[in-house]
C-alpha cells in the first residue's frame, strides 16, 4: 500500500521561504505523477502543482508559477516543494498526492493523499 508522508510546513514572514517534502512509502513501483495542493480555511483544495513520475512534466498554477519549483527524486521517492517569496495567500494545509497522471485538478486523477503540513505565512 503506498503512502505519503508532506514534511516541511511552519510558520515563515512574508517574502520568505519553505521547502516541503513529500516521501512515498511501500508500493511505489508503479511510479506514480505527484501533486501538491492546498487547502485554507473555507476554501476548496486547490491545486498548486504536479510533476510527472519521470519528472520530466512539471505544471503549475498561475498564482504559484516563477515562485514555486516542483522536483523529485525518484531514488529517495520523494518529491519536494520549494516556495520562494512567499505571501499571505498561501497559507494553507498543504497535501501530496500520488496521481496516474499529473493534474492541478481533484479528480479521478489523484490515487491516493499524504495526512498535510501546514503552512502559514504571516507577519
Amino acid at each position: 500500500q503506498l503512502q505519503l508522508v508532506e514534511s516541511g510546513g511552519g510558520f515563515v514572514q512574508p517574502g520568505g521561504s519553505l521547502r516541503l517534502t513529500c516521501a512515498a512509502s511501500g508500493f511505489t513501483r508503479n511510479g506514480y505523477a505527484i501533486g501538491w495542493f492546498r487547502q485554507a480555511p473555507g476554501k476548496e483544495r486547490e491545486g498548486v502543482s504536479c510533476i510527472s513520475s519521470s519528472g520530466g512534466r512539471t505544471n503549475y498554477a498561475d498564482s504559484v508559477k516563477g515562485r514555486f519549483t516542483i522536483s523529485r527524486d525518484n531514488s529517495k521517492n520523494t518529491v519536494y516543494l520549494e516556495m520562494n517569496s512567499l505571501k499571505p495567500e498561501d497559507t494553507a494545509v498543504y497535501y501530496c498526492a500520488a496521481e496516474y497522471y499529473c493534474s492541478l485538478y481533484v479528480s479521478n486523477a489523484v490515487h491516493s493523499w499524504g495526512q498535510g503540513t501546514q503552512v502559514t505565512v504571516s507577519s
